[in-house]
């Protein structure tokens, strides 16, 4: 399995490693997503789904704050995977940032694992 680092981004508040694990892309955006940051998260969502990896987890544990943004880039990916038979996961993710999924109810529509690790063994 390809488990090594691919690419790194940053801009200021918001740092997005991409690392590949067997055909999963893991994603992990560290700092916070808003209007400012999201381009960071959305281009490596859609390159890797363009790459054919539309298995997508985003390990969210590094994540202090997403806006509705943020919440719109891993919507929009979403629906980019599972139109290719794939989808998103989302792992880890901080009370703040779980409260805005559960808010709105977007946490419904996307599968969340507690643990990085759960989201990859599956």
């Amino acid at each position: 399995m390809d488990r090594g680092m691919v690419g790194s981004t940053s801009r200021g508040r918001l740092q997005v490693d991409v690392r590949h694990h067997g055909t999963s892309a893991v994603l992990t955006p560290a700092g916070e997503l808003d209007h400012h940051t999201a381009e960071l998260l959305r281009e490596p969502l859609e390159k890797s789904v363009e790459e054919g990896r539309v298995r997508l987890v985003v390990d969210c544990s590094k994540l202090e704050f997403c806006d509705s943004t943020g919440l719109n880039v891993l919507l929009g990916a979403r629906l980019k995977a599972e139109a290719k038979g794939g989808g998103v996961h989302l792992a880890a993710m901080r009370p703040v940032v779980a409260r805005v999924f559960e808010i709105t109810g977007a946490e419904a529509v996307f599968t969340v694992h507690d643990t990085l690790a759960t989201a990859l063994e599956e």
